[in-house]
């Protein structure tokens, strides 16, 4: 294991000031097999990093940016992965007690399945679960999505969340992971932005939130439903906005469990929107600002 400090490239040392970063722990990384970076091993494989990847209290950071933002969120690094061409993507913020593995790019694609473009790879490690009660303690809009399975609709809700003032979202036990590497990239970081906790059991603990006074909203395509337009909630009032599983949408037991079923009036015959869509409508017509 070797020390060396990287320079600064010459577009961030002129276009900010940047100073020069602190020294890496470099270490090369000749074989896929090697077990040093488990961590990043057969990355598009869905079935296996879902499991993986909770179990063992990490998740995968890709990017200099999405790496910076966790690392501001408090994440801790346990690991960074890297070719020799991409080291300036390793943010400075890393730190000598973190190891960067260096490997060429034929190397990098066996370990992790794919060719990696953006930059470098950070294994953090993952913050304890939080406790919906405790979330619930002082939001006052939030999110409840209902097993929601695709990472790409979850990473984009996340990021409406964090851009049209939502508190904080809510996941049935069967939702898919906000920390899976495709979800944390698709929401540019903002899954470390928005706090989250998982309802437990399921759809009982909606009654956590009627016990607290929130207002719960479905949004279904029904034609009896109201209209979102209609709604206008008090700043103060506190409002949980109800989404399904993508092509089913909401459950009828999530639906009756509900103050009130709302719908986003469609045209041209179209029946409803991409869940995605719909949660970023939402929000906006339903945040705070």
């Amino acid at each position: 294991m070797t020390a060396s400090s990287r320079p600064p490239s010459a577009s961030s040392a002129s276009s900010a000031g940047a100073s020069v970063p602190a020294a890496l722990t470099i270490v090369p990384v000749d074989e896929p097999g090697d077990p040093r970076v488990a961590d990043y091993v057969a990355l598009t494989d869905v079935a296996l990093r879902r499991l993986k990847e909770p179990a063992e209290g990490m998740f995968i950071a890709e990017g200099e940016r999405v790496i910076q933002r966790a690392l501001r969120a408090g994440y801790r690094p346990r690991s960074v992965l890297v070719s020799p061409a991409r080291l300036d993507a390793v943010p400075a913020e890393i730190g000598p007690d973190v190891p960067v593995y260096l490997a060429g790019p034929d190397v990098l694609a066996e370990i992790t399945g794919f060719e990696v473009h953006r930059g470098a790879l950070a294994a953090m490690a993952r913050h304890p679960p939080r406790d919906p009660a405790e979330l619930l303690s002082w939001a006052l809009r939030v999110l409840v999505l209902e097993d929601l399975v695709s990472h790409t609709n979850l990473g984009a809700i996340f990021r409406s969340a964090a851009g049209l003032g939502m508190d904080a979202i809510l996941l049935s036990p069967r939702c898919a992971d906000p920390l899976y590497r495709r979800s944390v990239r698709v929401s540019m970081g903002e899954v470390f932005a928005v706090p989250y906790a998982r309802l437990d059991p399921w759809p009982a603990s909606l009654a956590t939130l009627t016990d607290r006074g929130f207002e719960l909203i479905a949004l279904t395509p029904a034609a009896d439903a109201t209209s979102l337009a209609a709604l206008r909630p008090e700043p103060d009032a506190r409002v949980a906005v109800l989404l399904g599983t993508e092509g089913e949408g909401l459950s009828a037991a999530v639906q009756a469990a509900a103050t009130r079923r709302v719908r986003i009036p469609m045209a041209a015959g179209v029946d409803s929107l991409n869940v995605a869509a719909t949660a970023a409508i939402a929000c906006y017509a339903l945040g705070r600002r």
